[in-house]
């Protein structure tokens, strides 16, 4: 009886436990099928202020830098400064051997005295001329002469009339040779067109250089305003529309990596630099001047306050401190183009395009045909194919499900964009996995949650 009694208990307790675990079974089940539907991340609508940024890279220049070339060919016999010296307007910066422009004025001064003899001889022969044609002509008045004696003298008349005038004019066209070969002394000695640095340096003392009068002639040197910097950055043809003259920038100069530096924008190219034209790495960019503002290198009056007197051409010129920034240098510039305060934003990933002239089963596939085409669809070998209607839209998750809403977008920034409309501020939006966002998910579709860090800005 005591067994029997054992034997029952055991199949009580036996049963007792398969019991726990069918009804743990079922409730594993039951909880399984409550979630079902593609795991999805989610975001909170949000208000924020939205800052549209330009990206681009380029190299460090002096707002204002003059080329000096010279006007005429020669040799460098005096060179008053080197890279680097601070010159005032009008400074003395080098003189070309003199000696062949100084004959040619010596030349053209011996012309215009030569003119000046030749006119007056002109000027006696016109005269007489004149005089023997005024007393032929009152003989032949009185019929005393014949008339071709007349008219000989007439004609002797005009003939010295003819040559005064010509002497005259050569009087005038060598005084403009003797003009042009005195400029042309005085244009071999080079002066400073402006007050700046010379920030570069081409040429050496004894040098020959080539004149503008023949081709490009030399560049000897220039002189910048190095504290007036600017940068310069090829702004891709997409984003340049959304740039405008007087959008502030922040620069970081490759130089400096711990600073940023404040700039605006001055000038926006009007003609395109094309690179790789004609083949697949085609890239056209357009070029854009960013000031420099708030720089701290030395301003032109701290610069020429510490200069000494300029030396003479026997002594050593004195070399100025240099601005922080250097011509050259490498920098990226973020413009800020835009600014929307208090917009309704979500993150970039949660916008997708649809085509909405495909049915529905292919918005969220993608595909361009599907099983369900119709005998005379196949048949066609060239069907008309739909006009695209793309349509930006995003994944709103309400009650385990996901609703599909069109949106107007603005302005975006690296992780968020503007919705102008479509969304009130107060939903939850679907932001990934990017796979379903962009292909897979369709209107309507059960949808559940993982968390995910939504709070970085």
């Amino acid at each position: 009886m005591a067994a029997k009694r054992n034997t029952t208990r055991n199949l009580l307790i036996i049963s007792g436990v398969v019991i726990v675990l069918l009804v743990v079974v079922l409730w594993m089940f039951k909880d399984r099928n409550k979630e079902e539907g593609k795991e999805v991340e989610v975001a909170n609508v949000e208000r924020r202020d939205i800052t549209q940024v330009v990206t681009a890279s380029g190299k460090i220049q002096p707002e204002v830098e003059v080329k000096i070339s010279p006007d005429v060919s020669g040799e460098i016999v005096f060179l008053a400064v080197k890279e680097g010296d601070w010159v005032e307007k009008g400074m003395l910066l080098a003189r070309i051997n003199s000696d062949f422009y100084a004959a040619q004025v010596e030349q053209s001064e011996a012309g215009v005295m030569q003119s000046k003899a030749a006119l007056a001889q002109s000027q006696a022969q016109f005269m007489g001329a004149e005089l023997d044609f005024n007393r032929q002509k009152d003989l032949f008045e009185k019929g005393v002469i014949p008339k071709n004696t007349f008219e000989a003298a007439q004609t002797q008349y005009n003939i010295a009339k003819a040559n005064t005038d010509a002497a005259r004019f050569a009087v005038q066209s060598a005084e403009a040779r003797l003009r042009e070969a005195r400029e042309q002394l005085n244009k071999t000695s080079i002066f400073a067109p402006m007050s700046g640095v010379v920030s570069q340096l081409n040429v050496e003392l004894g040098e020959r250089v080539v004149g503008t009068s023949q081709m490009s002639g030399t560049e000897m040197m220039r002189i910048a305003r190095l504290d007036q910097m600017e940068v310069q950055v090829d702004v891709n043809e997409n984003d340049v529309v959304n740039v405008a003259v007087g959008d502030t920038a922040n620069v970081s100069v490759d130089a400096y990596p711990e600073r940023v530096f404040k700039g605006v924008v001055t000038e926006i190219a009007n003609s395109a630099r094309t690179t790789g034209t004609g083949t697949q790495d085609q890239v056209t960019n357009f070029p854009v001047k960013v000031r420099l503002v708030g720089q701290t290198p030395l301003a032109a009056e701290n610069v020429k306050r510490n200069l000494k007197p300029m030396p003479s051409a026997e002594e050593t010129p004195v070399q100025v401190t240099q601005a922080e920034f250097r011509p050259g240098m490498s920098g990226t510039v973020d413009i800020s183009t835009d600014t929307v305060v208090n917009s309704v934003a979500i993150p970039i990933q949660a916008v997708t395009v649809r085509d909405f002239a495909k049915p529905k089963g292919q918005q969220a596939k993608g595909a361009v045909k599907t099983e369900e085409e119709t005998p005379a669809e196949a048949a066609n070998p060239n069907p008309v194919k739909k006009k695209e209607d793309l349509r930006k839209v995003v994944f709103v998750m309400r009650d385990g499900k996901a609703y599909m809403v069109q949106v107007e977008t603005g302005i975006s920034n690296e992780t968020h964009v503007e919705i102008k409309s479509g969304l009130s501020g107060t939903e939850k939006v679907i932001i990934g996995p990017y796979s379903i966002v962009s292909r897979e998910l369709e209107n309507g579709e059960a949808v559940r949650t993982r968390k995910v860090d939504t709070d970085k800005k």
